[in-house]
């Protein structure tokens, strides 16, 4: 093979033929070690996926992301978007943990973590695998005339693909809306919520879309993820490689024949690897933006390997400094600043998650309301909200001057804040003249709840009085 036939596979991509038409992969179906921990793997991830709506924690669901209501519970504990802060550096800590985690092993993360990967390699290809049968006779089922076997495999496949879009869909949906919400809407029926239904509908629209259709193409061509790759790894990153060194000069395996005579690789070009690969890539070729280090490759080498007698390995796990120069891994400079920033960005959200409020209360002035007097006493009106971010419910909360002497009269009398919950009202604040220095000055103020001081809050009170 030539220099320019091995570097076609630069210009083009499998899933795309010469004449820019989609060409659907067909992958063999692999199997080994690596797709047996793979699949353990993707069964724990699809049964907390499927499980965290409906898990309670104190009450709380395990994960909760309810954009239009803002309610948020991250492992149970209650968020609100007061704590958005907290929301940004947690998502700055996974960025930098992702671009640590794919420096050192790659793309290891789609191939064994991402739910793209596991809903379609260990949910849709197998019930394809299941109805269709393998590489070969997916193949000759596309190229068959539409007879009575095609329409029933076919029929039966995309209905399939559909209930499991369906069901992906509540089991997301369930994550915004909440998990007893979306139970209760399904007893109560689609006619009684018309818009949980079409919400349903259109998750389910696009989930099938993707597995049924679009399938790899969103690694090859809409995941971002992909392009950081080639940005992120170096010689050092360990990522899933073919040993060329030891691999070539590739030739066929023929009976009686001398390989190390004639200086052969171990490498019989079979092209296992490339037929088992979802993206349909070679990965003899290198590293390459379509790879998602999904090890299917690597079990297939395995058991050509171990079935003409060669050792294992000739694809592995592995780092080009590895391969070239037989290096083991080593950190390096790039890797423990990564390393340093993750931990001090790590800290920094622990420390500011234990030392959130657990109660928070904020006081504003009522929209154009300014002051009113009765005699020696100025009176000022708020609008206020309190949130209980707790597992546990306030009843009665005391609202008290801390500040200046004075009363504070909530309107509508007790104050009471359900566990995760809000309470908003509106409140009076006296304080009189001798009391108060200018004509705007700060007072604070103390929440009780049990007689014990639960948060304090702060605000202006305006006043006739000139400023001393």
């Amino acid at each position: 093979m030539n220099n320019s036939e091995q570097e076609n596979f630069r210009d083009s991509i499998a899933t795309i033929d010469k004449e820019g038409k989609r060409n659907f992969i067909h992958p063999l179906k692999p199997k080994g070690r690596y797709t047996n921990y793979r699949t353990y793997v993707s069964w724990f991830l699809l049964f907390i996926l499927f499980a965290s709506p409906f898990i309670k924690v104190n009450g709380n669901q395990f994960l909760l992301f309810n954009i239009i209501d803002r309610k948020f519970n991250i492992f149970g504990q209650p968020f609100w978007p007061q704590d958005f802060y907290l929301l940004v550096l947690s998502l700055l800590v996974s960025v930098v943990f992702i671009i640590l985690f794919t420096v050192i092993f790659g793309r290891i993360f789609c191939g064994w973590m991402c739910p793209q990967t596991i809903f379609m390699e260990m949910v849709f290809r197998k019930i394809e695998y299941w109805i269709e049968g393998d590489r070969n006779k997916q193949i000759k089922l596309e190229k068959q005339a539409w007879n009575a076997e095609k329409i029933r495999k076919k029929t039966l496949k995309w209905f399939l693909f559909g209930v499991v879009s369906f069901l992906i869909a509540n089991a997301f949906l369930a994550y915004f809306i909440g998990g007893d919400v979306l139970i209760q809407h399904v007893m109560d029926g689609p006619i009684a919520h018309v818009d949980t239904f079409v919400k349903l509908l259109v998750f389910t629209s696009v989930f099938y879309f993707v597995f049924a259709w679009f399938r790899e193409q969103v690694c090859i061509i809409a995941c971002p993820y992909g392009r950081l790759q080639s940005v992120l790894l170096d010689n050092k990153s360990i990522v899933v490689a073919y040993d060329h060194k030891r691999g070539e000069n590739r030739q066929k395996l023929r009976k009686n024949e001398d390989r190390e005579e004639k200086q052969y690789g171990d490498c019989i070009d079979c092209k296992q690897c490339v037929l088992v690969c979802p993206t349909g890539i070679d990965i003899r070729n290198g590293t390459q933006l379509e790879c998602v280090n999904c090890t299917a490759c690597i079990d297939a080498c395995d058991s050509m390997m171990d079935t003409i007698g060669f050792d294992r390995g000739l694809i592995r796990y592995a780092s080009e400094n590895n391969i070239e120069k037989g290096e083991k891994f080593s950190y390096n400079a790039r890797i423990i600043s990564y390393i340093v920033v993750l931990t001090l960005l790590f800290t920094f959200f622990v420390t500011l998650l234990f030392l959130r409020n657990d109660v928070q209360a904020n006081f504003l002035h009522l929209p154009g309301q300014l002051y009113s007097t009765e005699g020696e006493e100025v009176r000022n009106v708020y609008t206020f909200k309190i949130i209980n971010k707790t597992n546990d419910p306030f009843e009665n909360v005391d609202i008290q001057l801390m500040s200046h002497e004075g009363k504070v009269e909530v309107v509508g009398g007790q104050v009471n804040i359900p566990k995760g919950g809000m309470y908003e009202g509106t409140v009076f604040i006296k304080i009189n003249k001798e009391n108060l220095s200018s004509s705007k000055e700060k007072i604070d103020l103390g929440i009780y709840a049990k007689g014990e001081l639960i948060d304090e809050a702060n605000t202006n009170f305006s006043s006739p009085l000139q400023n001393k």
